[in-house]
């Protein structure tokens, strides 16, 4: 799928997405270009549950030439505000009938997803009002099912974006769950040792996190100090020659005007890598991406005056002319900031943890009550067959001995007769005479032929 800059621009902008194309120190840009013109597209994931929807859309607007020509002129607000759905209405017939088509799709994508959603709750309904249920969904007109309209359009751009803007948030709080978690298991498994082992294991956890904290000095990510280190180690060139626009230009790698979030977290590796190593046992790799995306926050804040996420030429420009720029100080990581959760969160997370871990017991607990009752129903239904076993030979043993009593041959399991042997004998030596009798018959001598006539 090949989208068009502008759309990718929006879908880069918004996007919180971590991922980096480091520039080869050795291959120089080239290379990282190369890498780029091949991994873009499957790499740029939104992470929308309507992303593949979303995409789908722009790519059969994209064929139209008059859509595609509005969009060149576009600037990412017109995209993002909905100026750019008013055109929809003078896209050819062929694109207007491919994107009801998708729309149809993905209304039977989120009917499915509803289905299963209260199948799993075990909700009950003989009459699913799915018009009120796709409500809930934003990127999508529930009021049309069938057909793709400007509002449409408007409702998906609107929806991917705030969706996505906020995802930096909901990155925080992932991460802030994952150090409770890690904390609350560290403690359990204190509690299971006994204080000699505990002891030592405290000592063994804090000497890991002293290891740690010794690592070069991180320099603050936009400040000169750190592209300087960029465009040295990185890019292999000379620092005496540092140029600001140089070095804007040598990573823009889609050379799009734009330094876009992922472009910027590129320039963080090196900051990253003085701090985490995914061989040591006391880095964290989870910690690691909090501390790309912290940083990356650091540099919009300062350097994106109007908050487009994303650097032009010009803003980069000007944030190099300002104080902090050439700032010496040294960035403050994860580990010297104030934890992410205070301790009453903690312990509300280690409730919650607790509340949950009931129910689990609870549930296992009726699924071996509900696994001993099928037990006992298989035991009786074996019982039953067992017994109406019985009954029937018994009653066919009555009915031999009935037939038996009125001298009538018995009869098979479905009703044939049967004759026993004895029976037979006595019938083969009745017949046995009468054959014997003809046989005997059979052996007189044949009587002389009559009416021959007689010789003198």
């Amino acid at each position: 799928m090949n989208l068009n800059p502008r759309w990718l621009l929006l879908l880069l902008s918004i996007s919180a997405e971590v991922w980096s194309v480091p520039i080869d120190r050795n291959g120089g840009k080239q290379e990282a270009v190369h890498i780029e013109e091949e991994n873009q597209e499957e790499n740029v994931d939104t992470g929308l549950y309507y992303d593949r929807y979303l995409r789908e859309v722009i790519e059969v607007l994209e064929t139209d030439p008059h859509f595609r020509e509005k969009l060149q002129t576009a600037n990412t607000e017109d995209i993002k505000n909905g100026r750019l759905s008013k055109e929809l209405d003078l896209v050819g017939h062929h694109v207007r009938t491919r994107l009801d088509e998708l729309k149809r799709q993905e209304v039977s994508r989120l009917r499915m997803l509803l289905k299963a959603k209260l199948d799993s709750t075990n909700t009950q309904s003989l009459q699913m009002d799915h018009a009120s249920l796709l409500k809930q969904f934003e990127h999508l007109d529930p009021h049309n099912q069938n057909t793709f309209e400007a509002k449409d359009l408007e409702l998906l751009i609107s929806t991917a974006t705030k969706d996505l803007e906020n995802y930096d948030a909901e990155r925080h709080e992932e991460f802030k769950r994952y150090e409770m978690l890690k904390e609350h298991e560290r403690r359990e498994y204190l509690k299971s040792l006994d204080q000699e082992k505990r002891e030592k294991e405290e000592k063994r956890m804090q000497e890991l996190k002293e290891k740690h904290r010794q690592h070069p000095k991180v320099n603050v990510p936009g400040s000169v100090a750190q592209l300087r280190e960029v465009w040295e180690e990185t890019d292999g060139l000379d620092p005496q020659e540092f140029n600001p626009k140089t070095f804007f230009k040598l990573h823009d790698t889609n050379e799009d005007g734009v330094l876009d979030e992922q472009e910027l977290e590129a320039l963080f590796t090196k900051e990253l890598e003085k701090v985490y190593d995914p061989k040591n046992e006391e880095d964290d790799m989870m910690e690691m991406e909090e501390e790309r995306l912290r940083m990356r926050e650091h540099v919009m804040k300062n350097v994106d005056i109007n908050k487009d996420r994303l650097v032009s030429l010009e803003e980069f420009l000007k944030s190099t002319e300002r104080k902090e720029f050439n700032n010496v100080k040294e960035w403050e990581t994860l580990d010297d900031t104030k934890p992410v959760y205070t301790e009453a969160e903690l312990q509300r997370f280690e409730a919650e943890l607790r509340d949950k871990e009931e129910e689990l017991k609870r549930r296992a607990d009726t699924l071996r009550q509900e696994q001993e009752l099928l037990k006992e129903r298989g035991k009786a239904l074996e019982a039953q067959r067992r017994e109406y076993q019985q009954a029937v030979l018994e009653m066919s043993q009555r009915q031999k001995d009935q037939q038996a009593a009125e001298g009538q041959p018995p009869t098979g399991p479905n009703g044939e007769l049967q004759f026993h042997q004895d029976a037979q004998k006595l019938e083969d030596q009745a017949k046995a005479p009468a054959e014997q009798e003809a046989d005997g018959q059979n052996n007189l001598p044949a009587e002389p032929p009559q009416n021959l006539p007689l010789h003198t």
